[in-house]
């Protein structure tokens, strides 16, 4: 029977009793059904994860609190995922796929194709539904450690900021023929990687062109032009398995 993995907004200590939030305690309750007794995992998002058992089934369902066990399935490349923010529902599952593959971070840009307008309470209730989906993701996949969501940024704030990072920076480039492989013999085995991902339509040429300026690397996933939901998940998939945990 699979023990469900359910997140802490408030600190775990062992031995402890603990009172989960109200949607927590909704999903243990109606949808999973769970009664007094039954095993959990909590995690809190600094580390580790903590065996649980429900005591007390009701709308705030009560927890006491066993065990720590290390262990936060982190990659050992840490990756920034920084994308285009596309219309719909394509950007919750980039969250929730990008969060699976491992992303240490996420960055949502505006770009010149972007066609979402987000900006003030907005904007702020966007940041907190894709950070939720990105814990719900690591309820699901058994991580312990929540990427950040990061506030949008337009593209060239995001270029300023990178100027200094010892990341491998990654621009996605169809017209490319530059390989990993080739990287990985120019600038040697990374720790970290900023890979740069347009929306609907990609990347404009000028847009490529600056990050190009600097110091991104482009990268060709084939000779198909992938949907702005595909590609992140290609271009991660790609990165774990040449120098992460894939």
């Amino acid at each position: 029977m699979r023990i469900p993995r359910i997140f802490s907004s408030q600190p775990l200590a062992n031995q402890t009793e603990l009172q989960l939030d109200e949607a927590a305690s909704r999903h243990l309750v109606k949808v999973l059904r769970l009664g007094p007794g039954r095993p959990l995992i909590l995690f809190d998002g600094y580390g580790g994860e903590y065996a649980a058992e429900l005591v007390e089934a009701g709308k705030k369902a009560r927890v006491k609190i066993g065990a720590y066990s290390e262990g936060d399935r982190q990659s050992p490349l840490a990756i920034t995922l920084a994308i285009g923010i596309s219309r719909g529902d394509r950007f919750d599952w980039v969250i929730q796929k990008a969060t699976e593959l491992g992303v240490a971070q996420i960055q949502p840009l505006f770009t010149e194709r972007c066609e979402v307008k987000l900006s003030g309470d907005r904007l702020q209730k966007k940041l907190g539904q894709w950070q939720q989906i990105a814990i719900s993701a690591c309820e699901q996949c058994a991580r312990n450690l929540v990427p950040e969501i990061l506030p949008p940024l337009k593209l060239p704030q995001l270029l300023d900021q990178s100027k200094d990072s010892d990341a491998l920076k990654l621009v996605l480039h169809h017209r490319t023929d530059a390989t990993l492989a080739e990287l990985e013999q120019q600038s040697g085995r990374p720790d970290a990687a900023l890979l740069l991902v347009g929306p609907e339509g990609g990347l404009s040429a000028e847009e490529i062109e600056l990050a190009l300026q600097q110091d991104f690397h482009p990268l060709r996933l084939g000779p198909r032009v992938l949907r702005t939901e595909t590609a992140p998940v290609a271009a991660l998939s790609v990165l774990q398995y040449q120098w992460g945990d894939i």
